[in-house]
């Protein structure tokens, strides 16, 4: 059985792991090499344990009693937008490791972000996506709507990037992917 809940300090090792894992496969090609391959579970686990004692909005997609799976599948952290002019709240990450994508999990995940950021009374959010990111192609099938196009410094390179906004956040509460 797979769940959708709030990350506990206790995620922090798999919240760490998913993230490494999805960078290095999702990201290869497009960010530096040297950049992915110095990627730390350990330095990325006590940035995550420090988020959670902070009571960041992380969301996990975890496994219970599925032979082999791992703990944490995937993640998905939001707050207050670091973008005010472009939504009020923003989902920050999403990664979901390669074997369980396409199981509906990214949806749960985004969906319990923006429930999460309407219960803090924003009304609007955003998430920043690599342009090149293949994933740029589910947050429009759920509803998301590219309003910027920017830029952002990865290992030392200007990496292209894409907003897609939810503005009234309820129309993603809508939508079934």
């Amino acid at each position: 059985m797979i769940v959708i809940r709030r990350a506990r300090l206790s995620d922090a090792p798999g919240i760490a792991a998913v993230h490494v894992a999805s960078w290095r496969s999702t990201y290869a090609g497009l960010l530096p090499d040297g950049f992915l391959a110095n990627l730390s579970v350990r330095r990325l686990k006590a940035f995550y344990e420090h988020q959670l004692r902070l009571g960041a909005g992380l969301f996990v997609a975890a496994s219970y009693g599925e032979r082999g799976a791992p703990g944490v599948l995937g993640f998905a952290s939001s707050g207050r937008s670091r973008d005010p002019g472009l939504a009020e709240g923003e989902v920050e990450t999403l990664y979901v490791l390669d074997d369980y994508r396409d199981r509906g999990l990214g949806g749960e995940l985004l969906r319990a972000s923006a429930r999460h950021l309407a219960q803090m009374g924003c009304r609007s959010m955003h998430a920043w996506v690599l342009r090149d990111n293949p994933a740029r192609f589910f947050y429009a099938r759920m509803g998301g709507r590219c309003v910027a196009e920017g830029s952002t410094s990865v290992g030392g390179e200007a990496i292209g990037q894409s907003a897609f906004a939810w503005d009234p956040i309820g129309t993603l509460l809508d939508v079934n992917a």
